[in-house]
């Protein structure tokens, strides 16, 4: 899946990890929520990427758990991949991503993107659903 994938929809890149013991469950949690608030017809037009920054531990497996344990909707998609593959998206969106062995540490906002593949809006760690619904409505009424 591609960024150019989601032409003519609004889109969220957010950057996560399944391990992760504190913000990327709260992100997750809060975009997750901003999905569910919209009325059907336009979360048919809002897709959540949220982009591994922890390879090795994002399996399939493992996002699939993810997944399942914090009911995301089916327009929140987890995206995995190797550091091959993922070093390039980390680039282009200047995420710096240090991985020792004990822990992952990474930048952690989010970026939601027009129809037509402008950045809108940069939310931090902190961005609630409240937040994220309000630029989604107005947004889309224009």
């Amino acid at each position: 899946m591609r960024a150019a994938d989601q032409k003519g929809r609004y889109w969220i890149a957010a950057f996560l990890y399944t391990s992760c013991p504190d913000v990327c469950p709260l992100i997750a949690s809060n975009l997750n929520a901003a999905l569910r608030r919209l009325p059907a017809a336009q979360r048919d037009q809002v897709r959540v990427l949220a982009i591994s920054v922890d390879p090795k531990g994002d399996t399939p497996k493992a996002i699939d758990r993810y997944v399942a344990k914090h009911r995301l909707l089916p327009q929140f998609r987890y995206l995995g991949g190797t550091r091959a593959q993922l070093a390039p998206v980390w680039r282009g969106f200047h995420i710096s991503v240090s991985d020792s062995p004990d822990e992952v540490s990474h930048s952690a906002y989010e970026l939601l993107v027009d129809p037509q593949g402008r950045g809108r809006v940069l939310y931090d760690a902190q961005v609630t659903a409240a937040q994220v619904l309000h630029d989604l409505r107005v947004l889309m009424r224009k």
